[in-house]
């Protein structure tokens, strides 16, 4: 991938495909850490994307190499769990998609691309028929930039989790990028209400 910055012209933005899946495993374990995602974990990902034929999964490309994904669940394709405070949600629990994963490349950040890619997503989200999309924001995250990034985009604070992703790392391989031993950052669960 070039040094050089790219113009939002230089971007382009499709739907996640299994074509994809090995350019986003590479990516995504690499910034989020490794275990973050798998062969596996990828496909179970991408079909709960989907809902009356709309993919709410995106990858953004640069120079025919992955810069960017967002990876969403539609609002019938999963079940709060409990790091969910749905008590506390505006809206229907069962019209709130779930924003699982976005990640940007290093060397692409300040780009736009996480923003566009939630912009895509939240628009193909309601086109499934959801009213909200809500998100686990990693606490641990450079200068706490996820959550800065969310905000920016509309999130609002519901609950902050402790150990949101300590079970992955004892049980499914997760090696925190921030954390020596067993993951202890602390996810900041958030909502997007579209309008």
């Amino acid at each position: 991938m070039k040094n050089n910055k790219p113009s939002a012209s230089d971007i382009t933005y499709v739907p996640l495909t299994p074509e994809h899946f090995e350019g986003v495993l590479l990516l995504g374990n690499r910034i989020q850490g490794d275990g973050y995602l798998s062969h596996f974990s990828l496909e179970e990902m991408y079909h709960k994307g989907w809902h009356d034929n709309i993919n709410a999964s995106y990858v953004a490309l640069y120079n025919g190499e992955i810069a960017g994904f967002r990876l969403t669940f539609a609002h019938s394709q999963w079940q709060p769990d409990e790091w969910c405070s749905v008590a506390e949600w505006p809206v229907d629990p069962s019209r709130v998609c779930y924003f699982k994963c976005n990640t940007v490349d290093d060397r692409l950040q300040g780009c736009g691309i996480g923003s566009r890619l939630l912009e895509i997503a939240t628009q193909k989200a309601k086109e499934q028929g959801a009213l909200a999309g809500l998100a686990h924001i990693w606490l641990g995250s450079p200068g706490n930039s996820a959550f800065r990034y969310f905000s920016k985009n509309g999130g609002k604070l519901i609950a902050r989790h402790p150990g949101k992703w300590r079970y992955a790392s004892i049980h499914e391989g997760y090696d925190c990028p921030v954390c020596p031993g067993y993951c202890e950052c602390e996810g900041a669960e958030m909502m997007i209400v579209f309008p």
